[in-house]
This record gives C-alpha cells, structure tokens and sequence, in this order.
C-alpha cells in the first residue's frame, strides 16, 4: 500500500523589503544641479544640509512622491568628475513616471529641457528619452 509522504513544514513568508530610498548622482555643482532639478524637472528639495567640509547633503525628489530620491554628490577628484553625466554609460538610466505625459512634456520642454527624440506611444505607455543638465539619459513615461 502506498503510504503518504509526510507533510512539509510551511515557512514563513520573508519579511517585505525596505525601499530603495536614495540613489546617489555625482554632479559638477550643487546649486546647479538643485536648480535643474526643481526648476526644470518639478523635484522638491527635500534637505540641504552642510556637513561643515566644504560638502553638503542634498537630496531632490518629485513632488509630491514618496518614492525615491536622488542624492546629489559634488564630484570630488578626477575619477568622480569624468562620471559626470555618464553614470549609466550612455544609457537611459533613470525613469521620470508621470499621471500626465502631455502636460510635463510641454512644461519640461517650455523649461529646457532636451529631449532626443520626439514622444512616442509603445505598449507599455507614452514615452520620450531627454537628457539631464549634464547628459545623463531619462525617459519620462506615463505607463500605460
């Protein structure tokens, strides 16, 4: 007679995982990069902190989100600097989502904003590759 394995022990669902709060990007200039990222980009500025040696804490973050933000790091030494607008290696890099394509394409636009190619509209949402202050690449994305 065939016997029945016995039962195996259930384990416990892993415990959910923190955020991602902060990713660092190495700028040239803090006051530049705060500006582009407020003014052109719409971000808050969320703490600006100077740490008494010559650097400072800075961090931005789309208003209103809650999701995660950018440190902005002056870059310190050679290596940092030639980072500078290629920490993705010429890739887009980070991911801009938005409840309204048209409204922060026009305002990011009418901001300055560089865009390298023209919106298009793919499966997955309204989309368009554009350039930060220093070259690092981003899509802005109203996901579908």
């Amino acid at each position: 007679m065939p016997t029945t394995p016995p039962p195996q022990p259930t384990e416990p669902a892993p415990p959910a995982l923190p955020a991602l709060a902060l990713v660092t990007l190495v700028v040239r200039d803090y006051d530049e990069a705060v500006d582009f990222y407020t003014r052109a980009l719409g971000f808050e500025l969320v703490e600006d902190t100077d740490r008494g040696d010559g650097s400072r804490w800075v961090v931005v973050r789309p208003r209103g989100g809650h999701g995660t933000g950018l440190l902005l790091a002056r870059a310190k030494g050679d290596a940092q600097a030639a980072a500078v607008g290629a920490q993705t290696g010429g890739r887009v890099g980070f991911f801009l989502h938005t409840d309204d394509f048209g409204r922060d394409h026009a305002r990011m636009t009418a901001a300055g904003v560089r865009f390298l190619e023209e919106p298009r509209h793919e499966p997955y949402g309204s989309v368009a590759v554009f350039e930060d202050l220093y070259g690092n690449r981003w899509d802005l994305l109203q996901p579908a």
